[in-house]
């Protein structure tokens, strides 16, 4: 074919967390992550993977091809060198598993959590300690007693990482991730140099990954959540509503000072506010009134 793509695993070239900066150098062409990865080179960035108590994966999608998201995406990532193309959304995730019950605010102190991003910090300030693992160290990390909790995706990925066999307690909902974007980065002078064609075949391909690992995580997650259950004698709990209204509260705290932080991070902000105005009010007459109706 007129593009060929090699493929490696996690670590085989570089750490999980150094995909951006090898990308970015042309070391290798693309890679696959997610934004809050490199909020340390812009703290920006985040807001184009996940927000606390945010965009949904079809709000998200809808604000990024349709609401301006990414045009500002791409701009955020022009410094260096770096094409950002969404290619994948998990859907609301699950709040993680723990080795505590989390029955109260108090719960929190103390509670040493692998969670990413601006969870990350919404967890600081409710007295918890956010830790910043790759994938492939959660499970050691947790059945060792280095953390205490630890949020990855859902139950499809959960199972096969087998979490189930390291923490007592699996909650929900996934607050701080209701519909991460995943993204492919491509150095952009690797980039440019392909005809006009080949690279709408590229963002073509990438919008097909984005729709595609969706719908499958919305067709899996439902046998692993089963077979985690029923197999697996998972206690499955949610979040006391006292919990989650704090963490709301926080989430609000620690995104307004984001977009405080930079006239960069205003802009993006302000647009995803925007949207999100918008979006929210029709969601809670369509999809909210439906799904309230659904259960009777």
């Amino acid at each position: 074919g007129r593009i060929e793509v090699r493929v490696y695993g996690a670590k085989e070239l570089v750490p999980a967390f150094e995909v951006f900066d090898v990308v970015s150098r042309g070391t290798a062409q693309m890679g696959h992550g997610a934004a809050y990865y490199w909020k340390g080179k812009n703290e920006a960035f985040q807001f184009f993977s996940a927000v606390p108590f945010g965009l949904t994966a079809d709000e998200q999608n809808a604000w990024l091809f349709h609401g301006g998201g990414m045009e500002l995406w791409e701009e955020s990532y022009r410094p260096f060198g770096v094409v950002p193309l969404a290619a994948g959304n998990t859907g609301v995730q699950m709040a993680g598993w723990f080795n505590r019950e989390i029955n109260s605010l108090e719960d929190l102190k103390g509670l040493k959590m692998r969670i990413p991003g601006l969870g990350g910090e919404v967890l600081r300030r409710a007295g918890g300690t956010p830790v910043n693992l790759p994938g492939g160290e959660l499970f050691t990390s947790l059945q060792s007693g280095v953390i205490d909790a630890t949020e990855w995706v859902g139950p499809y990925n959960d199972l096969a990482f087998g979490l189930y066999k390291a923490a007592r307690y699996y909650y929900y909902p996934g607050w701080h991730e209701p519909g991460t974007t995943l993204e492919a980065i491509v150095n952009r002078k690797a980039f440019e140099a392909l005809s006009p064609d080949l690279q709408a075949i590229v963002r073509a391909a990438c919008r097909v990954a984005n729709d595609e690992i969706l719908v499958e995580y919305v067709a899996r997650n439902n046998d692993a959540l089963e077979t985690l259950k029923n197999e697996h004698h998972v206690d499955v709990r949610r979040l006391p509503d006292d919990v989650l209204a704090r963490l709301r509260a926080l989430s609000e705290e620690v995104v307004q000072e984001l977009a405080d932080s930079s006239p960069e991070a205003r802009r993006i902000y302000d647009s995803f506010r925007r949207f999100r105005d918008k979006v929210f009010a029709w969601t809670d007459i369509s999809e909210r009134a439906y799904l309230d109706s659904r259960q009777g």
